[in-house]
């Protein structure tokens, strides 16, 4: 029968195989090569010549990706700790929903998870953790900017309306045209066109089309990076990062010294005990 020493080893072996940057670098390919054959999936051809063998590869994968949670599962002690974080919940959620039936009434909803797969390269890396981290911090920020850029956008679209629907109905016959006219003026494509039909009429109109450009797409534009760039830096000292291959060293001592403390422990166990 298994000693109580064996549960806080176990877990100690599995956090340490876990968090090993070996482990985590055959995962990254793994998921990579999921995403080659679900491209290759899409292929008619692909399916008719080797569909069964592609169908055995998503299962293999699918084993090792169960596989995957569930030493990841073992390697928290206690459970509760692992659902903390929610980027183990995203890979638990992604696991358990693909293995989901991919025919009857849940077969859309396991392609999906099949697809979110692929996702699961960002609850990987640290540096992509860090990039969506970085957005969803912006979200509250931004919204301020939206706010200024939906005024300009509608402030602008009725000066445009009464300027030049007569000159070039297409781009400004009404305010909803015009505000897609002018949503097409920020990504800076085809506006020069719509100023040059403007100007036939009104020689002055590039006043219009310049003091959007200047305050509209520099101006806001660069508020937006303004914003996240300063929510990186907070995202950045909040979980405090150590860059590249120098937090690998860090990770593997911190798990040789909670398997040597949960040994230690079991000891003491023990020896209570006796």
């Amino acid at each position: 029968m298994p000693t109580p020493a064996a549960s806080p080893d176990l877990a100690a072996r599995c956090r340490t195989l876990t968090e090993h940057e070996l482990f985590q670098h055959a995962v990254m390919a793994l998921i990579a090569v999921n995403a080659v054959l679900m491209g290759l999936e899409t292929s008619p051809r692909m399916i008719a010549a080797y569909g069964v063998p592609l169908g055995l590869a998503n299962t293999l994968i699918q084993a090792v990706f169960v596989l995957e949670i569930g030493l990841r599962l073992l390697a928290h002690r206690p459970l509760a700790g692992f659902f903390r974080d929610g980027w183990n919940l995203f890979d638990f959620a992604v696991v358990a929903v693909s293995l989901l039936p991919v025919a009857g009434s849940f077969a859309s909803v396991a392609r999906i998870a099949r697809v979110l797969r692929v996702a699961r390269l960002v609850s990987l890396s640290p540096e992509l953790r860090l990039i969506i981290g970085t957005m969803l911090r912006s979200i509250p920020s931004l919204g301020h900017v939206v706010a200024l850029l939906a005024i300009l956008l509608y402030v602008y679209g009725i000066l445009g309306y009464h300027m030049f629907h007569a000159v070039d109905p297409a781009h400004w016959g009404t305010l909803g045209t015009a505000l897609l006219s002018l949503f097409q003026v920020l990504t800076l494509e085809g506006w020069a066109d719509m100023q040059r039909t403007a100007m036939t009429v009104y020689p002055w109109a590039w006043i219009y089309f310049a003091s959007f450009v200047i305050v509209a797409v520099f101006v806001v534009i660069n508020l937006f990076i303004a914003v996240v760039i300063n929510n990186l830096q907070t995202v950045k000292e909040e979980q405090r990062i150590v860059p590249g291959d120098a937090a690998a060293p860090l990770r593997r001592q911190l798990a040789e010294l909670r398997g040597r403390l949960d040994a230690f422990e079991a000891a003491l166990d023990d020896d209570r005990r006796g």
